[in-house]
């Protein structure tokens, strides 16, 4: 196997800029304390039994399994946003389900679209018995200004 199966996942964010979109990206991975590790993104499945920690250092040069939504603008005063939202089923044994949005609006209108996607993806599931952690990030264009959200699996 590639990667082990994650035990734990946590939630970042960050916000950055800088001189070209790439580097306003890598800026917000930095804010965010994931920027020296190689982010592999994974579809929106959290696995069963994955317990929340506080984020944790994570060995840099690591392949990082991570859900995550993101936005980069070179629109100078653009208010620029990304979120993320865990559903974590009561029955622990069943997989839960992450949803990542970014949008040019407030943080808590992405979070709240973030959120609903939970929802309708729990009952999709026919999953009724869940809670859900969410977090989101905004920024005002500076110059080129980049957004980022995710959750990080681990093990």
């Amino acid at each position: 196997m590639l990667i082990d199966i994650p035990t734990k996942f946590f939630l970042v964010k960050g916000k950055g800029e800088g001189s070209t979109f790439l580097n306003a990206f890598d800026a917000a991975l930095l804010d965010s304390g994931v920027g020296n590790t190689n982010l592999v993104k994974v579809s929106s499945i959290l696995p069963p039994f994955c317990e929340e920690v506080s984020q944790i250092s994570i060995p840099e040069g690591s392949l990082v399994p991570v859900a995550y939504a993101y936005l980069v603008s070179d629109k100078v005063g653009e208010i620029i946003s990304a979120a993320v939202a865990v559903g974590i089923p009561k029955e622990r044994s069943k997989a839960g389900l992450i949803m990542e949005v970014s949008g040019k609006e407030r943080k808590e209108e992405v979070e709240k679209k973030a959120i609903e996607m939970i929802k309708e993806g729990m009952e999709k599931r026919k999953i009724k018995e869940y809670k859900i952690v969410s977090l989101s990030i905004e920024h005002r264009v500076q110059q080129i200004g980049a957004v980022f959200a995710g959750v990080v699996l681990w093990r």
